[in-house]
């Protein structure tokens, strides 16, 4: 089986890569943008048979160049919540994606896709529903669109289309991320440099650190890719996240505690992290106001009925699993 993933040196692409090739696959062509060099760090060990860059790959799959492609799993986007441009979101995210929609309906190729959780925005409701759907950025508005550019053709879809939604990842091999890796990459590095873990403090009706959210460790998004992988014949939109939202304090608690167990250090409560400074309540940024979620949680009612039965990880478990990665690349 020859599949594609794009974004394929980034967070989630990558992990997919490395979970295709221990499912037995390893006939991937791997597409990303690698200007910024060190991100092919995030392949290493893993079995590709050929690189393109992003620039190139489009041009070639839409002429057909490359072979019969069975899947593209489509990782690759900008995902800064923080960028304004527009034109720019809507081209990486829409337009991009939207061509890539219509090239593998055109040759027979199933398309699987990152959407995001950020199309609810503001909802107090995480269904796969418009009424739920109140993006508070641009990047948001961006997967929305593509989103309900699926929704319309699925009727007559000849292949698989499913798209994924999402919600707070995180785990290995996000460090290329900056700004944009998950609450627990940045608490990791705090506790190394500083050894104090920073939250925000009251907003939005919520006490400090515990605005909540769906927080799910990437090695199940893998784990789903790869079971609709073995079921094309289930398309749509599905929510990807645990089903549990957990305040940012149990990010932080789990992180603490999974650092303390490496070095032999007993257990800790969120108390006595608290009174001991290990963790410090900030202000909330203006810079934020009215643009952040303070709650989200996946509805998976539409993920467990198309017969997908992943099991989620809890922060607990998941840190201290991402936590021992970290030791062991000498992070």
């Amino acid at each position: 089986m020859k599949v594609v993933v794009t974004g394929a040196a980034g967070m989630v692409g990558s992990n997919l890569v490395h979970g295709l090739n221990a499912a037995g696959i390893d006939d991937i062509i791997a597409v990303d943008d690698l200007t910024e060099g060190m991100k092919y760090r995030n392949l290493l060990g893993a079995g590709i048979s050929d690189y393109f860059d992003r620039g190139e790959f489009y041009e070639r799959f839409e002429r057909g160049q490359l072979g019969r492609i069975e899947a593209v799993f489509h990782e690759g986007a900008c995902s800064d919540t923080m960028e304004h441009n527009g034109r720019y979101m809507l081209d990486n995210n829409y337009r991009c994606s939207k061509r890539l929609l219509d090239a593998c309906q055109g040759q027979g190729t199933r398309l699987l896709y990152a959407s995001s959780a950020a199309t609810y925005g503001d909802s107090a409701e995480f269904r796969e529903s418009p009424q739920c759907e109140r993006p508070l950025n641009v990047y948001g508005y961006s997967k929305l669109l593509f989103d309900n550019v699926v929704r319309r053709m699925l009727p007559a879809a000849k292949h698989q289309v499913a798209g994924f939604r999402y919600f707070n990842v995180y785990g290995p091999r996000e460090q290329h991320k900056g700004r944009m890796a998950s609450v627990a990459f940045h608490h990791f590095g705090e506790i190394r440099e500083t050894g104090t873990v920073r939250l925000f403090g009251e907003y939005g009706g919520y006490g400090p650190g515990e605005q909540t959210r769906d927080f799910v460790y990437v090695e199940d998004v893998v784990a789903v890719n790869l079971w609709f992988l073995s079921h094309p014949e289930r398309s749509g939109v599905f929510n990807v996240g645990t089903g549990r939202s957990q305040p940012f304090n149990d990010v932080a608690h789990a992180t603490i505690n999974a650092t303390r167990a490496l070095r032999n250090e007993p257990p800790l409560t969120l108390e006595q992290q608290v009174a001991r400074g290990l963790i410090e309540y900030i202000p909330f940024p203006e810079a934020l106001r009215g643009k952040y979620q303070c709650h989200t949680e996946a509805d998976l009612t539409n993920l467990r009925a198309s017969g997908c039965d992943v099991a989620f990880v809890d922060v607990a478990t998941g840190v201290r699993r991402y936590a021992e990665w970290l030791a062991g690349q000498g992070a």
